[in-house]
């Protein structure tokens, strides 16, 4: 079988950071990357916070990552949010959407020699009142990007065998 490419294969999320920033130039293309992202009927339902320390928006995200206290060692935080659609869907597109947007950032990002980490464990509530979110605009994920930390190494991973990944018809 052939090897899927380094950039997927290669991928993790660490958790350690090297101080090293992240550019205005790295901070574009992973927006860029998000804004190709396919989405139904193209409506690319996702919006972006992003943060480095020194800035007013790294301020209010780094207030609100709870128990992920090991993201505020990363030089970028992103707020990903999923924009409801005005009408009612019957499948909800707007969270699958934002999660390929994300995964297009993560892409993006080992091309750029950077990691990401996303983190679901952080205070939606706050972070919805300090933004002043509407209801349609929901917090979702946050994501930790920056260089890994000298001598910093992958776990041991481990995934499911390909089979398993196909369900099968009933007998």
């Amino acid at each position: 079988m052939p090897a899927i490419t380094s950039l997927l294969h290669d991928r993790w999320s660490p958790r350690e950071w090297a101080a090293t920033p992240v550019t205005d130039e790295e901070v574009a293309l992973l927006l860029e990357a998000a804004r190709w992202a396919p989405s139904a009927r193209n409506r690319q339902p996702w919006r972006f916070l992003t943060g480095r320390p020194g800035e007013a928006s790294y301020e209010v995200l780094s207030r609100h990552v709870g128990v992920s206290d090991w993201a505020l060692g990363a030089p970028l935080l992103v707020l990903n949010v999923a924009v409801d659609w005005p009408e009612p869907a019957t499948v909800d597109f707007p969270l699958y959407d934002l999660g390929q947007a994300v995964a297009h950032m993560s892409v993006q990002a080992g091309a750029l020699g950077l990691f990401g980490r996303q983190f679901a464990s952080f205070d939606r509530a706050g972070i919805t009142a300090a933004l002043g979110l509407p209801p349609s605009q929901r917090a979702v994920t946050m994501t930790a990007f920056g260089r890994l930390r000298p001598g910093a190494e992958p776990p041991a991973r481990e995934r499911v065998d390909p089979a398993e990944l196909l369900l099968r018809l009933p007998a």
